[in-house]
């Protein structure tokens, strides 16, 4: 009976940081505390298009070096009843040259925290909160938040989710839990908020496998139409073996817009991570649906809000072990989007705009050298292709980084 009951509850946990932590994530509970650890690092980047928005005039493919000091914490805490899991990180970007675009700062700040908690009441209830809080420059292409770099200014995301799990039999469990989501763009067009409530039933289909039907009814509001969205899905999560993990779910998404019409879309996502050997690993995922962020766009002289952006969203990474202090990283990120049903909300033009599109392809390779046990040395190449019907989104952007870190 214990096995059934860790795998019903702790693999809808590993689910719901999905939301939270990104797009990849997909694991188990942790399963040991991990004392206090800090970590101090700097990195030297070679930025070749660092305002990639601007389309003509001052700052137009830019090149720039910056250097990026940070400093991080991280640590897990299990007892019998609760895990606590918290990850902290906060730096600067400073750009060693004043940049040609009006307004740019030479000075930007950067932070992310992540803090994981699980508390059980008994065998058969649980409590889980999965936290996430970023400032930051770059959208994070493997968070689903965002497709497109907008502005020269920071964003502020951050995304909670809190739920009960209840074992109701040795096979059949529930998860019903309270999600929101903010983000604050570089404009008020961009800036999104969101609730969402939801109700999960699982059942252990085999030691391995949980099947799951999940309904979720979730409200948009901010800078854009206020929107809701319903999903009813179907899924499963597989051990494929102790160190691989498999979800899937697909479903039906219907989208009221105020002010706009209601459609009705295939939702799909789906997640791996894989540890094939003791040398490498991989993690993927896919997921689409329609999306609220980013709906309002500049097409020609105006700006239309497009009521049905379709987004697939694609993503692979691994790490390979060379030798015992060198490994080799990389993934790549592609995101498509189509734009549909667009209104016209200001400027001068046509009254809607449909058939638009955009294509973002982010690709990163680097080694990962370990110089002592507290001593880390890495270096990166990042490569960014945005094909895109609107002109600030149209653009190749490369940048080379070097770091150091040491931790203790």
């Amino acid at each position: 009976m214990k096995k059934v009951t860790v795998f019903v509850l702790a693999s809808v946990t590993g689910l719901a940081s999905v939301s939270a932590q990104g797009l990849y994530t997909l694991e188990d509970e942790v399963e040991q505390s991990i004392p206090v650890k800090w970590t101090v690092g700097a990195n030297v980047i070679w930025d070749n298009n660092f305002n990639p928005t601007v389309v003509a005039g001052p700052g137009l493919e830019e090149e720039a070096w910056s250097f990026n000091p940070y400093v991080a914490v991280s640590f897990t805490n299990i007892s019998p009843q609760t895990t606590i899991d918290l990850f902290a990180r906060l730096g600067v970007n400073y750009y060693l040259e004043d940049s040609a675009l009006p307004g740019a700062s030479d000075t930007t700040a950067n932070a992310r925290l992540g803090v994981n908690l699980t508390h059980r009441f008994t065998e058969r209830l649980v409590f889980t909160s999965q936290n996430y809080a970023a400032y930051e420059m770059e959208p994070e292409y493997s968070r689903g938040i965002s497709a497109p770099r907008s502005g020269s200014d920071p964003y502020t995301f951050w995304s909670s989710d809190n739920s009960f799990g209840f074992r109701w039999t040795e096979r059949v469990g529930s998860f019903t839990g309270l999600e929101s989501n903010q983000f604050l763009g570089s404009s008020d067009v961009s800036s999104r908020n969101s609730w969402s409530i939801y109700h999960q039933m699982r059942y252990q289909l085999t030691q391995r496998t949980v099947l799951t039907g999940q309904y979720k009814h979730t409200q948009w509001s901010g800078g854009a139409s206020d929107s809701t969205n319903r999903f009813i899905t179907a899924g499963l999560e597989h051990s494929l073996d102790q160190t691989s993990v498999f979800s899937f779910n697909t479903g039906a998404q219907f989208r009221e817009v105020d002010g706009g019409e209601s459609t009705t879309s295939p939702f799909l996502e789906s997640a791996l991570n894989s540890k094939l050997n003791t040398r490498f690993s991989v993690r993927g995922f896919v997921r689409y649906s329609i999306e609220d962020f980013d709906t309002i766009r500049g097409a020609g002289l105006a700006q239309y809000e497009y009521n049905d952006q379709s987004v697939l969203r694609l993503g692979l990474n691994g790490d390979y072990e060379v030798m015992p202090r060198l490994a080799l990283f990389g993934g790549v990120d592609y995101i498509t989007t189509s734009f549909d049903k667009g209104l016209r909300v200001s400027g001068a033009g046509p009254l809607t705009d449909e058939g638009a599109s955009e294509n973002i392809m982010n690709l990163y390779i680097g080694l990962r050298a370990k110089v002592t046990d507290n001593l880390t040395s890495e270096c990166s190449i990042n490569q960014t292709y945005s094909a895109s019907d609107f002109s600030s989104n149209d653009y190749d952007r490369l940048r080379l980084s070097i770091g150091m870190n040491c931790s203790f």
